[in-house]
């Protein structure tokens, strides 16, 4: 049987973590998590340097062995299960999959997957958050989207956080969807990208409303925990170890 330790352990996540016993193994290219970018045909990546700045963030802040450009991935592909982390934006509708695509996708997420929806409309109940709602409602039918409690794991697993803003804060709290006990996808109506993205000159390529600066950083945090929730295996309240990591790396709470 394919749990969800041996899938992530195939797909690369575990390695990455350094979760696996046995004798040390050099860590190369192959070993390293990549972030997959779900592309179709629409408007499918409306925030181009939003993923690489998450990614570069994450390497820089966590052990998480990560690639810093993300891959770009197809519900139709048959090796999709080696990208536990999904990613999906846009700033509108998107074409609905196939019944193949999303029994495929469901299977990924049943059996290890992580998905990220991020919604650049900058607007709570637009197109875009329209198509994700169906799409969550074709893959989970008994399992409605719905919001993530303030005291989830996802708002601790590396910063202890108190809502989930990203370039703007329509919804104060991730939405989601929970399988076996576990989130296998996380929505966002914030606009998480827009807040990550970073022009080629180092310039920030969207302004932050309602926070400014300050909100930008929190939106980082944001990506982080979700990142760490959905790659840290089997991740339980009682692993969170927020409080031990700030006393260590007091710098990044600062």
């Amino acid at each position: 049987m394919l749990t969800r330790r041996r899938f992530l352990q195939v797909s690369g996540a575990a390695g990455a973590l350094a979760l696996l016993p046995g004798r040390a193994r050099a860590i190369g290219e192959g070993a390293k998590v990549q972030i997959g970018q779900i592309a179709h045909s629409g408007s499918w990546n409306p925030r181009p340097s939003g993923l690489r700045r998450l990614a570069w963030e994450v390497d820089k802040r966590t052990s998480i062995d990560i690639k810093v450009d993300p891959a770009e991935v197809h519900l139709s592909d048959t090796d999709l299960y080696k990208r536990p982390f999904l990613y999906l934006a846009g700033d509108r509708e998107f074409p609905a999959p196939s019944e193949e695509d999303v029994t495929r996708l469901r299977h990924h997420l049943q059996f290890g997957g992580f998905l990220l929806t991020d919604s650049a409309e900058g607007r709570p109940w637009g197109r875009f958050d329209a198509a994700v709602r169906a799409l969550a409602a074709r893959l989970f039918p008994k399992a409605p989207l719905a919001p993530v409690d303030g005291e989830h794991v996802v708002y601790k697993s590396f910063y202890l956080l108190r809502n989930a803003p990203g370039r703007v804060l329509a919804e104060d709290k991730l939405e989601g969807v929970t399988h076996d006990g576990r989130l296998v996808l996380v929505h966002s109506q914030n606009d998480l990208a827009g807040a990550w993205a970073r022009d080629n000159f180092g310039q920030w390529e969207f302004d932050c409303f309602p926070g400014g600066e300050g909100q930008r950083e929190m939106a980082f945090r944001v990506g982080i925990n979700i990142v760490m929730y959905a790659l840290c295996l089997d991740y339980k309240s009682d692993q969170v170890h927020v409080p031990f990591i700030l006393r260590r790396r007091r710098w990044q709470s600062e």
